[in-house]
Order: C-alpha cells, then structure tokens, then sequence
C-alpha cells in the first residue's frame, strides 16, 4: 500500500474532539471543514511550560532518512505511553509535493491527516504569505512607476517575487515592458514562497505586533545615494500583516492514531532557518507536557538554526536532541553506491558513521544530550543494525531502531522510553554556538569551523562588501542563518562523510532585517528549485468523484 492508501483508509476523528484532548475549547476554533482548525494565538502566552524534543538527523541522502515519520512516530509511542505529547511539524510547499521529494506529512502508519489537503493548499497559509509578498512587490513597481520618494535607484531591488511551485524559467525576468504606462523596465525573478523572507519572518514572530513591526524592517532596496529603503517606507506593513491575520495562527491537525498535531509554517533549511513557527511551538509547550519537534535537513542546518535562532528568539530550550540514521544512509556516506544500498556491507556502514559522529558532536557543542534513532527498513540485516548500535555505544550515545513506517506509535515505543529516560537522567548544559556581540564574520567562521569541520573560511569581495553594509545598517549584532547544500557537512555537495581540511567559502552575505538575521551564501543555493526530467505531478490524478491519486 502507498501512504496514499493508508492514510485513506484511518477514519479520522472530527477535529473537536482531537482539539478535546488538549483541553481546548470548541470555540476557541476555527474550522477549516471537519478535520482541520486553527487556535488562538492567545494560547501561546499562557503560562504552562512542557518539555521540548527536537528531532533531527544526519546529512541527507538520496535514499532518504525518514526525519517526519520518525517525529510522528515519537509522539504517537508517547501517547501510547499515556503521556501528554504533541507533534508541532513544519507545513509542506507545493515545490517538493510536485516535484521530486514528495509531501511531508510522514510515512506508512506514522502519518498527519487529512494527507492531500495538508500536501496541497491546506488552510491557505502558503498562499497568504505569497500574497503578502507579491503586495510588497507590487508597491516598489508602483513606487518606481511614480518616482516616488524617497526615490529607489531601481538597479539596487533586493526584493523579487514570490509562487509556490518549482520554476526555474522564473529565476531571472524582466518586467516593466511595453511602455512607460506599463512601468519602469527592469531585471527582477522569483524566489519559491519557503525562501520567501515572510515565511520566514512569520516563524519568528512572537505575535502579530511583532509580526507587523518585521514585515516593516524587511531592507527592499536603496536610494541612488545608498540609502536603504525598508517596507515600513512605502507604507506597506499594515496591508502585508492584514494578508497574514489567519496566517500567523497555528493548524490543528490529527495523526493516524487520533493524537493532536499542529503544522504551521515552512521555511526550507538550506536557505532559511527550517522550522515551524516559534508561535506554534510557544502553543504546543502550553497544551502538552512533551512537544516533539523537528528542524529541516541535517542537524549542521535545521538544528543549529533551531538552536542559534529560534531558541534565541524565543527563549526556547530543548530537553533532548533526537538524531534520526538509516542504515542506507551511514552506508552511503561509507562511499557504498546508491545502488547498492539495499545490500548488506558493515564496512561501509561503520566507514559512514563518521558523518553521524560529528553530528553528535555538534549536539554536545550546545550542552544537549542525544538519542539515535536507527529508522529501520526491510533490507537492514542484524549485523548492520548491530553495527550501528556498537559503534554508538563506543560514543557514549543510547542506539535504539524504531519500524514507525510499518507498525506506527508501537515501532516507537523504545525510541520513546529512551527519550524520557534522557530527559531524566542526563545532563543539560544547553548554550548558544556563539555570542551575538561577535562580529558577523567571526561569527560565520565559528559555525563553518566548529560546526562544519572546515580548515577556513574565505571571502569573496562580494561578501566583504556585504560585511560592510552589516555594519553601516547596525546589523552586526545579528545571529546567521547560513545558506548552504544540504547533502554535505561542507560546502560541496559531493563530500560524504565527514570532511576535513576544506575551504569554505562564502560568496555573498544577505541582509534578512524583517527576520532578524543575515544570511551568508555559500556554494549554488537554488531560490525558485526546478522540476525534475519526471515530475511527481505527471502522476498525480483526481478521478469524477474527486479521489486524488499519487501523492506520496
């Protein structure tokens, strides 16, 4: 069966009475039809505090690692459990759902319903958030149009364009022809709407006054006398935070097994910060005693943006790091052929565990302890399984596997007594990477060096110019949200493993002043992704009765 036809087949509760089990009032919601609702934001500022699990995972690899359904699995184990637990998940964007990597609402009986509303427009979040973008867009060609002051030097736009769907035709363009009634020619794109500077600004906002005060700050372009010109200059953050009123707040949402799920926000890791909101989180930690949470990619990306932004923003503090492996993927790194993973080889898997010993190692960098967890898969045998849980035993780290794809919450139920036993036993030193009063230039070599392992870090003439402009806007205070390949702890997509001695180089530096962070560019990091030779939209299909077909 797909996870298509599993999720299908579970009859899901009505959404008040998944809302019931947090203790939440039928008219504190707001229904989205039968299965889905939104909260309050008032939620997040009550006073109950539970305990936070951060999932993450290894360096992604083409075979797949499972982080989502692990997450989903984690918090149903905990339920069965009897404990008070809820899953706060990213949303997923329409870019991956037609193009190659497929939905992200979990996997076989570790899944969030309702699957094809959540992987497809939901309760309209995404396209608020493009809406509210495109609106800023819209203004700055209006105010070019008008010459309007304060006046924009039309070279000097930061601020593209926004949809939420892979098109690489779209990543350079011109607009403005036809005229001088048809506004001012220029060179422009499109970025996809989880890079979009809004979705992440909506995922760091406290509230909505906050919100609105961010959408202000975003820097959109300068004056032909190098002035920066922010939103808040061309008025235009009260209309931007109106699109988002609904937007802001959290999706309720249920699991195969009837347990509470929120899913709000999605920002992409490798160029933003990859997590849901701090809104929905701040929600979660005042319903439920354990909030399982996760950070996209690796934990070199999501989990140390997780840590050094969010949880900076929010003062957020997580109890346990859980660190999801397959053994396909430890092998992989093993320099195993991808096509080859589905055979036995320990060498190559004990060669690979170095990409997870370094991960681990960063997690203790921030004073957290870990769990691993082995996502295990058909074609695992007990050797490598062995393998995998000796050589974590040789770090000082608790292995257990889970089958949450096949066997649901119950898969997961080590994976969960393993967790609270952390969180009651070990010790917990959480801190920051580094100190903000840093520079920002020492402040991208600590996470290139420490966290990534490179011998260096180099910069362009592009980037020290940047550097500058931090300066002059007062920005070098400001944490890093550094953009770079998921598939390495480097900078080079094809270094597996554990690399060592490299260069890391960092070829320009953006200014995310609504976020609330800069973002160094390191290597080729795609804005506006393209589709594949066969997009995973040619098998998508709605028959006369409107049953879709092919989402995964």
């Amino acid at each position: 069966m797909t996870d298509l036809d599993i999720a299908r087949a579970y009859e899901p509760a009505t959404i008040d009475k998944i809302a019931s089990k947090l203790d939440i009032k039928e008219e504190d919601l707001e229904f989205y039809g039968k299965y889905k609702a939104k909260l309050p934001l008032h939620i997040a500022k009550e006073a109950k505090q539970g305990k936070l699990i951060l999932v993450s995972a290894i360096s992604p690899t083409p075979a797949g690692e499972g982080k989502t359904t692990m997450s989903i699995g984690l918090h149903d184990a905990l339920c069965k459990l009897k404990k008070r637990s809820l899953a706060v998940l990213r949303e997923p964007s329409l870019g991956p759902v037609f193009g190659i990597k497929g939905g992200a609402t979990g996997g076989g009986h570790a899944q969030v319903v309702p699957m094809e509303d959540i992987n497809l427009h939901f309760t309209g979040d995404f396209s608020a958030i493009e809406s509210a973008h495109n609106l800023l867009s819209a203004l700055i060609d209006n105010h070019l149009h008008f010459n309007q002051s304060p006046q924009i030097d039309p070279r000097s736009v930061l601020w593209k364009r926004a949809m939420d769907l892979n098109d690489r035709a779209l990543r350079h363009i011109n607009v403005g022809l036809g005229g001088r009634s048809h506004g001012m020619p220029r060179e422009t794109g499109f970025d996809i709407t989880a890079a979009s500077e809004i979705m992440a600004i909506l995922c760091m906002a406290l509230d909505l006054n906050d919100l609105k005060k961010r959408l202000g700050n975003i820097l959109v372009a300068y004056t032909f006398d190098r002035k920066p010109v922010f939103a808040r200059d061309l008025k235009a953050e009260g209309a931007m935070a109106a699109l988002l009123k609904d937007a802001i707040k959290p999706n309720l949402v249920q699991s195969l097994e009837g347990n509470p799920v929120l899913m709000h926000g999605g920002p992409f890791a490798n160029i933003a910060q990859g997590t849901n909101t701090i809104i929905a989180t701040q929600t979660g930690l005042r319903l439920a005693d354990y909030v399982v949470t996760e950070a996209g990619f690796g934990f070199d990306l999501g989990g140390e943006k997780f840590l050094d932004l969010k949880c900076r923003a929010a003062a957020l503090a997580p109890e346990v790091v859980v660190l999801v492996a397959t053994v396909r993927a430890l092998k992989y790194h093993g320099e195993q052929p991808l096509a080859e993973l589905q055979t036995e080889n320990v060498d190559a898997l004990r060669k690979g565990m170095c990409n997870l010993e370094k991960h681990l190692e960063n997690v203790k960098q921030f004073g957290l302890p870990a769990v691993v967890v082995v996502n295990r898969f058909p074609t695992d045998t007990e050797a490598e399984i062995a393998a995998v849980i000796e050589e974590c035993e040789k770090l000082g780290v608790r292995a257990v596997t889970s089958t949450a794809w096949a066997n649901g919450g119950e898969g997961s139920v080590d994976l969960a007594k393993a967790v609270l036993e952390t969180i009651d036993e070990a010790e917990n030193d959480f801190s920051f990477l580094y100190n903000l009063d840093l520079p920002v230039e020492k402040k991208i070599e600590k996470i290139a060096t420490q966290f990534y392992g490179a011998a260096k870090v180099s910069f362009t003439s592009t980037a020290r110019r940047d550097l500058k402009r931090i300066q002059e806007l007062g920005m070098d205070d400001a944490p890093i949200c550094i953009a770079k390949t998921q598939k390495s702890l480097s900078d080079d997509p094809t270094l597996k493993g554990r690399p060592k001695d490299f260069n890391f180089q960092v070829r320009g530096i953006e200014i995310a002043a609504g976020a609330g962070f800069v973002i160094p560019l390191s290597g080729e990091i795609m804005r506006m992704p393209g589709l594949p030779k066969a997009p995973a939209a040619q098998n998508i299909d709605i028959d006369k009765d409107g049953n879709i077909s092919g989402l995964f």
